[in-house]
């Protein structure tokens, strides 16, 4: 199969003596082209760590984290942040979408960043804006738009640039039911029918539903890893 991501005994603590707590403790596991996983534990279990070192946002203590065979675990600066750049995208829970700019020109930026040619931009930002629903809005700023619409930006942006995975912190919690099911109807949609590669870290029972493999965590250590 085609490793998109495995990691190696990745060990990450925060603090120091009495006040050290181990939010990662030896994990090891492989996610591989195409899968739709839930990362998910009671808070506190280091869901959101394990997230953050996958996508090259933290880095471990000690462990491997190779991303489609490079070791990021080992990188950092601008090299690191190119690397993200170029094979990564983020989804988060607060959007975190450019409020200066319109839903095309967020879904343009990482693009623009990696240099690629205008008239390809424009074409690859259409055909998001197509994927995830919202023809016809592109040329709204994100307070001109819903927290639904806002985020389903996000899913456009993450996924232009053609990364190797798409990693979602939470993407559903400021959403209400009925959004947040339509928002997953469409990633899991993107899944199945442009092999694209998402993991999300999560406590919402409806990413967990959808989800075709669980990785369950408790104190910083794989205890369940289930597919369906």
């Amino acid at each position: 199969m085609d490793n998109v991501i495995e990691t190696r005994g990745v060990y990450r603590h925060f603090g120091e003596e009495q006040a050290r707590v181990v939010a990662l403790d030896e994990v090891s596991i492989t996610i591989e082209r195409g899968e739709f996983t839930a990362i998910i534990g009671p808070s506190g279990s280091g869901k959101t760590t394990l997230l953050h070192i996958i996508g090259g946002l933290d880095n471990p203590d000690r462990g491997d984290v190779l991303l489609s065979g490079t070791n990021i675990a080992d990188m950092s600066g601008n090299a690191l942040s190119d690397f993200r750049r170029d094979h990564i995208g983020f989804i988060f829970q607060a959007y975190n979408l450019i409020p200066v700019l319109s839903a095309e020109e967020n879904i343009e930026y990482i693009m623009l960043l990696q240099g690629r040619p205008a008239v390809e931009r424009r074409e690859r930002v259409q055909q998001m804006l197509s994927m995830v629903g919202l023809e016809g809005l592109g040329s709204r700023r994100p307070g001109e738009l819903s927290g639904g619409q806002q985020q389903r930006v996000a899913v456009a942006r993450a996924m232009a640039s053609g990364p190797d995975i798409i990693l979602a912190d939470e993407p559903t919690a400021n959403l209400d039911s009925r959004t947040g099911i339509a928002l997953l109807d469409v990633m899991r949609a993107l899944n199945e029918e442009q092999n694209m590669t998402f993991v999300f870290s999560t406590h919402d029972q409806k990413i967990m539903d959808r989800a075709r493999r669980l990785i369950v965590l408790e104190d910083g250590r794989v205890v369940d890893d289930q597919r369906r």
